[in-house]
């Protein structure tokens, strides 16, 4: 009888919990709080990813968080469902033209995985960046978001995160003063272009279902993957 009244009691205090997080009875910071928005700009935490996972394809929540990202920050345009090639439609997707740093060429991603691009270039890139080269990112050389392909291009295999623009294919970076840091050519650099491509793949790893790196098979060897796929895949 005992242990029945004691799960009761936790059930209650859980149930009053929860529903203080959600009124705001008492100031949990805004960052902490798993049922208040995503804001970019937060401090990351723990309930950050819970937070990413939550928007999903909630096309209004994850425009809405795009609009917290400071200005200049993301130059992006969203765009209606259209289906570019037959058997792979897009939805909820934006263009992205630009973020605080260049891209090579702008690039259609679906709604999510540019709110995970602004975060892990805000909080995790460029602070890397001036951690080990003293200067931000000013450039970023990509190979696109969307391919209407398999994974590997294999005929029997499932869908590619590409199939539907919810992954990046990062090749390159340049900083400000114009050096260039090539996956391909640096991954294995024993100074800062090597250490700062291992920083910026382990940043990545907080913000994306699923990045991959050279380290994960020869198919990478040229380019990090950045995909909403998955629940802190990092390799």
């Amino acid at each position: 009888m005992k242990s029945l009244l004691v799960i009761l009691v936790m059930a209650i205090a859980a149930a009053l919990f929860v529903a203080g997080l959600k009124q705001q009875w008492w100031p949990v910071p805004r960052q902490w709080n798993p049922f208040m928005p995503l804001v970019v700009s937060d401090p990351v935490t723990p309930v950050t990813r819970w937070k990413l996972k939550r928007i999903g394809d909630d096309r209004q929540a994850c425009l809405a968080a795009l609009d917290t990202v400071p200005e200049g920050g993301l130059d992006y345009l969203p765009l209606k469902d259209y289906t570019p090639v037959q058997a792979c439609p897009l939805s909820n997707v934006v263009r992205v033209r630009s973020a605080g740093v260049r891209f090579n060429h702008s690039f259609v991603a679906r709604c999510p995985l540019a709110l995970a691009w602004a975060m892990f270039e805000r909080h995790q890139l460029q602070p890397q960046a001036k951690a080990v080269f003293g200067q931000p990112v000013r450039e970023v050389w990509h190979y696109g978001t969307f391919a209407c392909r398999n994974i590997y291009h294999r005929k029997d295999d499932r869908r590619s995160d590409h199939a539907t623009a919810s992954a990046l294919d990062v090749a390159a970076f340049t900083l400000a003063d114009g050096t260039r840091v090539s996956v391909l050519d640096d991954w294995n650099d024993d100074g800062k272009r090597g250490d700062f491509l291992h920083r910026a793949r382990d940043g990545a790893c907080r913000f994306f279902g699923t990045t991959l790196s050279p380290d994960y098979n020869a198919a990478h060897a040229n380019h990090f993957h950045l995909g909403l796929r998955g629940f802190g895949i990092c390799r």
